[in-house]
Order: structure tokens, then sequence, then C-alpha cells
């Protein structure tokens, strides 16, 4: 019987580390109309996935990195990710462009540079002034099973971004 009530404790304190562990919605929000109002620097496949990501970032992020190259308070980017046409050994199909072809939206991954950050908003639940946050494509939270923040704090020379130098050379052209 202890067994059963220590399993269970522990499965209650995992499920919220579980819905949260890919970031925290309730402090990065999804910004509506983003395709819309946020300017597209990049479009890959992303490193040791068989997907597509959609890169955007807002106006202030365009902007700081046009005149630093670092982000400031302000900053939104976000990364559209894309499941991918398979062929018949269930492997993505490479368009003429070196690209996967894409075959539907999965997630959208969101990350929102602010020196506000409420209290409430662990420090250790970000990577210095950026938050992180997964969505589904309708934008409502995404469970995730990846830590954000564990993934992003080594590259602080890269301002905490694997698209880094993307952005630096979607911004200098």
């Amino acid at each position: 019987m202890k067994n059963i009530i220590k399993s269970i404790t522990l499965g209650l304190i995992a499920i919220p580390l579980y819905v949260q562990a890919g970031g925290n919605p309730d402090h990065v929000k999804f910004p509506q109309d983003y395709e819309k109002n946020f300017k597209q620097y990049a479009t890959m496949n992303r490193a040791n996935q068989t997907q597509v990501a959609k890169l955007y970032a807002n106006e202030t992020a365009v902007n700081s990195f046009a005149k630093d190259s670092k982000s400031t308070s302000g900053s939104i980017v976000v990364m559209e990710i894309y499941n991918t046409k398979k062929n018949a050994d269930g492997k993505p199909v490479v368009g003429k462009d070196g690209l996967f072809e894409i075959d539907s939206l999965a997630a959208v991954g969101v990350m929102e540079n602010r020196n506000n950050w409420d209290a409430s908003f662990n420090k250790e639940d970000r990577t210095e002034n950026w938050g992180f946050a997964v969505f589904n494509p309708d934008g409502t939270a995404k469970s995730n099973d990846l830590n954000c923040v564990q993934c992003h704090t080594p590259l602080k020379a890269q301002d905490y971004m694997f698209t880094y130098q993307k952005l630096v050379e979607f911004v200098k052209k």
C-alpha cells in the first residue's frame, strides 16, 4: 500500500513538470497574427529531426539585431514546427531546394525576451530574460516533454538562440 501511495504522489508531482517542461505559457503568450505582423527570417530543416521550421521575429527583435546583433526586451521569436511528407520507407521527402516537403503544422514554439517578468516566473524557468512556451497550431498550450531552458542555456554566446546566425544574416541584408 505504501508503494502505491508513493507512486501516486510521485506521479502527481511529475504531471506539472511534464506539462510545463517545454516552457511556461502562463507567462509567454501565443502572439496572435504573428505570421502577418512578424518578419519571416528563415525556413530550414531542423537539425537531428525530420521536421521543417519556419522562423519569425517581431519588429523589436529585428531592430535590436540590426543594431547590436542581440535581442532587447520586447523581442519575440516564433518557430513554426512542421511534420514532413514521408516516402514509402518512412523517410522525409526532400524538395528541390533541399528542404523537407511540408505536410502539416505540428506546433509553434515562442521565445519572448522581457526585462520585467512577473516575480512568479522563476529564473530557473528562463534563460536570463528569455522565456519559452510551446503551443498547438490553434494557439492553445501544448504539453511538451522537452525542456527549452536546458537546451537553450548553453547558447549564451548566441543570445540563447539556435537560429542566432540566421537572424543576424537576415537583418544585415
